[in-house]
């Protein structure tokens, strides 16, 4: 989504046309995000406010990567849960009971106020035996003021603590892909990733065994390519060069 779709909150040129597109045609798509914070209505909603239409059920967030992820793992858990809205209701929606009273996981995402009474509790009920889970790994997030601590960086405060590593669900594990395509029943031999970043879409993609679509709109640049051992497929100025291919 950010650095594809949106940019500083406006939209990319092009993104509102490739999306009518794949809605004119049918094309199966979901937009995603490695952001645990908002449900997939809120998004719509701001995404809308960015110029862009992309329905709900299109929209597909590591919150909700996770939630599915552990409902496989352990229908009907316990979970403690440091995050908001998008993560909370995605969990809720897949049947866990959130708590703090011997919780079978302990899930870390994103929030914009980390409570240091919740990180505490979170290193205490690891170290009674709850399995540790977070959204992303994404160490910092923007603001208007300059970069935010997030995920990873507090992820790694907890590894600290406990000598425990979380298991990641967000990108770059491939599982966030994999998970996407379950949801719209799509193979990856028919299937394109189209990202910003080398380190988190394109590896996770390439992975996940699709086609991988770099766009220079975000924040990786030409020059950055040449410091990765891999390629992607394609390497675009952005998604408004993709709708003469469809």
């Amino acid at each position: 989504m950010d650095g594809v779709l949106v940019h500083e909150n406006q939209a990319v040129p092009g993104a509102a046309e490739l999306i009518q597109r794949w809605v004119d045609t049918s094309k199966r798509f979901l937009v995603l995000t490695n952001n645990s914070i908002y449900t997939p209505r809120d998004l719509a909603a701001r995404l809308a406010a960015s110029g862009l239409s992309v329905p709900e059920e299109n929209l597909w967030t590591s919150a909700l990567a996770t939630a599915q992820f552990l409902k496989a793992q352990l229908p009907g858990g316990r979970a403690f849960v440091i995050g908001e809205a998008g993560l909370t209701t995605a969990l809720h929606e897949a049947g866990f009971i959130l708590t703090d009273q011997q919780p079978d996981y302990v899930v870390l995402g994103e929030t914009r106020t980390y409570s240091f009474e919740a990180i505490t509790q979170a290193i205490r009920l690891i170290g009674a035996g709850a399995r540790f889970i977070a959204t992303n790994p994404d160490a910092t997030g923007p603001s208007p003021e300059g970069p935010l601590p997030a995920t990873g960086a507090i992820a790694a405060l907890i590894t600290k603590a406990t000598n425990r590593e979380p298991y990641v669900v967000g990108k770059p594990n491939p599982m966030m892909f994999r998970s996407a395509m379950n949801r719209i029943q799509a193979h990856s031999e028919t299937t394109a990733m189209i990202g910003d970043r080398m380190d988190t879409d394109i590896i996770a993609g390439m992975e996940a065994g699709l086609h991988t679509v770099l766009v220079f709109t975000g924040i990786t640049t030409p020059a950055d390519i040449e410091s990765f051992p891999f390629r992607p497929d394609q390497a675009l100025g952005s998604v408004a060069d993709l709708i003469e291919q469809l």
